[in-house]
């Protein structure tokens, strides 16, 4: 009499394995898996070191403004503006071309 081997347990455990084997693979580079949540992460950390390049920025061109506003006026700014933007010189100077 010939008895056949048990097909059960191998169907259970092998949808078991099959199961942990996916949804590890799942958890680690899924959509919202491990590797995604690392390249957001650094993704957002440039973000926010560009954001603060920004903030540094506009503060700088804030305090420019500031300095040639009506209120308060800085000579040398100004004098260095009229130089750069509209190619001003002193009749004392020199232009070497």
């Amino acid at each position: 009499m010939k008895t056949r081997p048990a097909i059960g347990p191998f169907l259970y455990y092998g949808t078991c394995l099959f199961l942990g084997m996916y949804f590890s693979f799942t958890a680690v580079q899924g959509d919202g898996g491990l590797f995604q949540r690392v390249q957001a992460e650094a993704e957002a950390q440039e973000l926010h070191e560009t954001l603060e390049m920004y903030h540094a920025e506009v503060a700088d061109l804030e305090n420019k403004t500031l300095r040639l506003s009506d209120n308060f006026l800085d000579l040398d700014l100004l004098d260095q503006q009229a130089r750069d933007r509209l190619g001003y010189v002193r009749a004392d100077e020199v232009i070497i071309p």
